[in-house]
């Protein structure tokens, strides 16, 4: 079984239920086992700011699907909920990101290993440090490293409580 990290974001048709729901799509998917999953965070968007804020989460699963193939399930998994790719950065309904897959490096047209933005995006990071506090980021720096020493402020994690 490989380990996979997983990130998810959604700013439109109440991205709270739609990361909520594509984390329970992929807790029952086969050949996926869910291990851990973040708290939600709201975020601020990036390349595009004329939208609305995301909510964000990044998950750990065990897999037995090699990289690839789990690559198309997550394109699948966005298709499947209404996802559109207008423009770079666009609002989305919901967007899944492989982050990681047992440390492989890879590059390829479908895919690229690991994530070569994930530690310029504290709505990642940040994630991340919660659940696996000891992941090293392409920089070479753990992530708890990295949210210790860079501006987040962006990034607020969500009181699920004070919501409901």
């Amino acid at each position: 079984m490989a380990l996979a990290l997983i990130a998810l974001g959604s700013n439109l048709q109440q991205p709270q239920t739609q990361v909520s729901k594509a984390i329970e799509v992929l807790s029952n998917t086969p050949g996926l086992s869910l291990i851990k999953a973040s708290s939600l965070y709201a975020t601020a968007p990036v390349g595009y700011d004329n939208q609305p804020d995301f909510i964000n989460a990044v998950v750990q699963m065990a897999t037995e699907m090699p990289a690839p193939q789990l690559m198309q399930l997550l394109l699948d998994i966005e298709q499947t909920f209404g996802r559109e790719r207008p423009f770079p950065n666009a609002p989305r309904i919901l967007d899944l990101d492989l982050l990681d897959y047992d440390g492989m490096h890879l590059e390829s047209q479908l895919l690229k290993l690991p994530h070569p933005r994930m530690h310029e995006r504290g709505f990642v990071v940040m994630p991340l440090a919660e659940i696996v506090p000891d992941f090293v980021l392409p920089s070479g720096q753990s992530v708890v490293e990295w949210s210790a020493t860079n501006k987040h402020d962006d990034v607020r994690k969500l009181d699920l409580n004070s919501i409901r």
